[in-house]
């Protein structure tokens, strides 16, 4: 799945609450350092910036944990 999302694509992932949506604000694909935890990234495992449509708050996600939602 994560092959086919994009930067600017409207996605949902879980959350503790339940099911969460957002927007994806960049792509990254190089081990890096986001809120003080540690993320791997690859080509083949991009991990996600999200940034919550309810909370502006920004997480960063695997692809395997995001949903691609339709275009309105």
């Amino acid at each position: 799945m994560s092959d086919s999302i994009e930067k600017g694509d409207r996605v949902s992932w879980n959350t503790p609450q339940g099911r969460t949506t957002g927007v994806v604000k960049e792509r990254r694909v190089k081990d890096f350092e986001f809120d003080g935890q540690k993320f791997t990234a690859s080509d083949d495992e991009p991990t996600y910036i999200v940034e919550s449509e309810k909370s502006s708050a920004e997480a960063a996600h695997k692809g395997s944990a995001l949903r691609k939602l339709k275009s309105d």
